[in-house]
């Protein structure tokens, strides 16, 4: 398998840390590090990147719309997604539910974040008491979503 990842702009630091964590997951498996293209996070950044990335057998878009433009990217080239190349992306956008063939994804608690959102902005902590002013980042797990865009390997 020949990793690629689709990463956006290299100074958002949603796209880096996207980027950043699919790599340190490959390598943490022990697998080979992936072609790296960095282009605007939109769908037309996602299909020039496609272009870009030569015999990638798996793509890794750092947004679900990066990932449609390559669908675009692929089905013009006549590379048949997921026959000749696995796709994923991240955000689950629900429009993109429909697309065909289903966009693999990764799902982010939305609700949750945006209800810890407010509660550190009211100045509470995990616990409901007030907390202290300085910043802080907090980690959320992701959710795979499995569709028809990644082939499975048997």
């Amino acid at each position: 398998t020949r990793f690629a990842v689709l990463a956006g702009p290299p100074h958002l630091v949603t796209a880096a840390d996207r980027c950043a964590g699919f790599v340190e997951a490959l390598r943490e498996l022990g697998l080979p590090e992936p072609t790296v293209v960095h282009g605007p996070f939109d769908r037309d950044g996602g299909y020039r990147a496609a272009t870009e990335i030569g015999d990638a057998t798996c793509v890794f878009a750092v947004n679900d719309v990066m990932a449609v433009g390559a669908l675009a990217a692929y089905r013009e080239r006549g590379i048949r997604v997921p026959d000749d190349v696995s796709v994923a992306g991240f955000d689950d956008i629900v429009t993109l539910r429909d697309h065909v063939p289903a966009l693999t994804t990764v799902r982010l608690p939305l609700k949750d974040m945006g209800a810890r959102a407010l509660e550190l902005a009211l100045g509470k902590d995990d616990d409901g008491t007030a907390g202290d002013d300085l910043p802080s980042v907090e980690h959320v797990a992701g959710e795979v979503v499995l569709r028809e865009s990644v082939r499975k390997l048997t």
